[in-house]
């Protein structure tokens, strides 16, 4: 594998935390893209949305990911996990798929609406018409990744089993990382 990955699907479906675990089980880098967007900015995302609104985040997504975009261009071995909106904007959607192999973590809605409405860093969650609405105008930007995987009812390491063969045609490579136990 010679292309970094890039981990796309809706708010909740797990990119953040099944990245970080890919990484470590392949012994890659990671980068969090909305970490990237709340270092940028200085300020943590809920803010920037009520700042600026999404227009200021998306500036500060594109920036992010042009920076993360062109270090995996260099450092190749390495996992993104990107914003539940970036794949979904066109510009955004076609560099990543210039530099990176995408994987789709799909969950179903349902399953999502119940992770998310746990969570309070959601500007975009208001309430379940809305986070619908969102979801079906997003999932044919994901569905465009080269690689979906069932992201329902999993644990990140269940799922992280399922991406490996896809990736490699068998989890079993004598290069892989052992799996961690934390």
């Amino acid at each position: 594998m010679d292309r970094p990955l890039a981990l796309v699907g809706f708010m909740g479906s797990g990119k953040s935390t099944v990245g970080k675990r890919l990484a470590q089980r392949l012994g890659w880098y990671f980068c969090d893209l909305d970490d990237r967007i709340v270092a940028l900015a200085g300020l943590e995302i809920p803010v920037i949305f009520q700042r600026g609104g999404e227009a200021e985040f998306r500036a500060f997504e594109r920036e992010a990911l042009a920076a993360a975009l062109a270090e995996a261009e260099t450092r190749r071995k390495m996992v993104v996990a990107c914003g539940g909106g970036t794949f979904a904007q066109p510009f955004n959607r076609m560099q990543i798929q210039q530099f990176c192999k995408t994987i789709f973590l799909d969950v179903p809605c349902e399953e999502l609406l119940l992770r998310c409405a746990q969570m309070t860093q959601r500007p975009l969650f208001r309430d379940a018409e809305s986070f619908l609405a969102l979801y079906q105008q997003r999932l044919p930007a994901y569905r465009q990744a080269e690689i979906s995987v069932d992201g329902s009812g999993q644990d990140p390491e269940a799922v992280v089993e399922r991406i490996l063969p896809l990736l490699f045609g068998t989890a079993a490579q004598p290069w892989l990382v052992k799996k961690s136990k934390n």
